[in-house]
């Protein structure tokens, strides 16, 4: 069955009898004939690549890219609010708002203090949980042994965790704004 599938025609190439018989056909055509035959089949190709690319996931030419499903990212805003001289250091309030409708369970940010000067003071982690929904919450957080006029600024270095009622929560320190009403300034 195999020799009789793959013989060998004048060209010396291995045809099949479908391609023997096709190059026979092509042979006794006028080129007119063949010239609107292969526009046949490029038309038949492209129409063909177009139900391909009209399917789910693709875009046509021209169209704009599919929009993914909206998620609703969490957003909060975190704001320095004054510092405040105590017997062992410094008092720093900080004004969490969570307008949306997510509870975080777990905020823990990773800060950076900078010294007036410019220089590293300390590392530190500030957990702002538990932060209920559509609410403002106040966080205070002492600063033993360092002087409110010291502190030069705050950097949020990184989340390190974020956690909502619904679970893990991505790319958290994208969701944070932040902004201070003391001379001392929070960034990320």
């Amino acid at each position: 069955m195999l020799c009789w599938l793959n013989q060998r025609y004048h060209d010396g190439r291995i045809a099949t009898p479908a391609e023997a018989s096709f190059r026979g056909y092509l042979g006794e055509m006028s080129l007119r004939v063949r010239f609107a035959y292969a526009g046949a089949i490029a038309l038949a190709v492209t129409l063909i690549a177009t139900v391909i690319t009209a399917s789910p996931g693709h875009v046509l030419a021209g169209e704009s890219s599919p929009q993914p499903a909206a998620t609703s990212t969490p957003q909060l805003s975190v704001e320095l609010n004054k510092l405040e001289a105590v017997d062992k250091g410094c008092r720093v309030y900080t004004v969490v708002d969570n307008p949306g409708q997510t509870v975080f369970e777990a905020l823990k940010l990773d800060l950076i203090l900078f010294h007036t000067d410019g220089v590293i003071g300390r590392r530190l982690m500030l957990d702002l949980a538990p932060i209920k929904s559509s609410k403002k919450t106040v966080k205070m957080f002492d600063l033993d042994g360092t002087a409110c006029d010291k502190i030069g600024s705050f950097l949020v270095h990184d989340v390190m965790e974020c956690k909502s009622d619904k679970g893990p929560v991505e790319k958290c320190l994208d969701a944070i704004t932040l902004k201070s009403l003391s001379n001392v300034q929070i960034s990320k």
